[in-house]
């Protein structure tokens, strides 16, 4: 078998020396033969071909663990697994393009103006066990100007769900927001939630078994400010259409698995936006456990006919409600 020099393979697979010494330690990507006595590696041809997709993975972005779980697949759940992390990406790019609009207008002064109505915040909330599941995991808050729903897993998952929650309570009973901003004040409190969920699950001693995913809405009396980390979600009725606001951080569509949740492991890093108010609009807040029973038009439909949590609640309930269900619907309306 004829072997490549490193240099040479490097030039014909794109991939310089120093990266191929680095896919070697990292067992990403091994020479086939190493010179005993000058440790001089070799390649073969036949591996051009894993050579070339970590290129392109590298290109997109692909941080080197995810390349690692890709080249061990087979090539339809490797381009599965592409798609759902180029999903992943665009999704987060659009919430990063939300927030550098948001401190665009910051730093311009636009968000200085008073606007022109003060709007308030009314609204309902109801959570049920569903029809499978032996106990309700599920937290909600709705407060003068915070909402929140938190869905918590594993077996001190009501736990979870409550410490995350009440971490975020402060920001709906404080006189004012922080100098920092909103947005600032939104990711101190969901790393705040963060710690209390680590806490949870020490306790309970299975740290990689516990946790929570969390999904607020804070309400600053002219922006609708979100922060968001798992798969409950956030929908927006406007003008008799559904949108949804928030992007569910599962490992694929098809998986229950979480990429991103609140547990006893690293900081939590969660998405952040800020939506401006139009007169009409309603929110929704919920858990998966409405989602996975309750299609999204079935959920426009009941939104716009007027309907409040517990109609979506019963509408999760007529169709199984594998889970537990979890709704929070608020309206803006001008301040009297």
């Amino acid at each position: 078998m004829e072997l490549l020099t490193i240099g040479a393979f490097a030039r014909v697979s794109r991939l310089s020396p120093k990266a191929l010494r680095l896919y070697d330690e990292l067992d990403l990507l091994r020479p086939a033969r190493v010179d005993p006595g000058t440790g001089y590696r070799y390649y073969s041809a036949g591996q051009l071909g894993r050579a070339r997709l970590v290129a392109w993975l590298r290109r997109l972005g692909m941080p080197l663990a995810g390349i690692r779980a890709v080249c061990a697949l087979e090539p339809a759940e490797a381009a599965r697994e592409i798609g759902a992390y180029w999903a992943r990406v665009e999704a987060e790019t659009a919430v990063r393009r939300d927030l550098a609009a948001f401190l665009v207008d910051q730093l311009t002064g636009e968000s200085g103006r008073e606007p022109m109505t003060m709007w308030e915040l009314r609204h309902s909330a109801h959570t049920d066990r569903g029809l499978v599941r032996p106990a309700n995991q599920d937290t909600l808050y709705a407060g003068r100007r915070l909402l929140a729903v938190a869905d918590g897993f594993g077996p001190a998952g009501l736990a979870a769900s409550g410490a995350a929650v009440a971490a975020l309570r402060f920001l709906d009973e404080a006189e004012s927001l922080p100098a920092e901003g909103v947005l600032g004040a939104l990711e101190d409190a969901v790393r705040a939630a963060g710690a209390a969920v680590a806490a949870v699950a020490e306790l309970a001693g299975a740290t990689n078994e516990v946790g929570t995913t969390l999904t607020a809405l804070l309400w600053t009396g002219s922006r609708m400010a979100l922060a968001h980390i798992g798969d409950s979600r956030v929908y927006l009725l406007r003008d008799g259409s559904l949108h949804r606001f928030t992007q569910d951080h599962r490992v694929s569509p098809e998986s229950p698995m979480l990429h991103k949740a609140l547990t006893g492991g690293a900081d939590p890093v969660p998405d952040l936006r800020v939506q401006e108010p139009v007169p009409g609009d309603r929110y929704l807040l919920c858990s998966d456990g409405l989602t996975e029973a309750v299609p999204d038009a079935r959920i426009r439909e009941l939104l716009a006919s007027g309907s409040g949590p517990r109609e979506l609640v019963a509408a999760a309930l007529s169709a199984g409600a594998p889970d537990n269900v979890t709704c929070v619907v608020a309206d803006l309306h001008a301040a009297v």
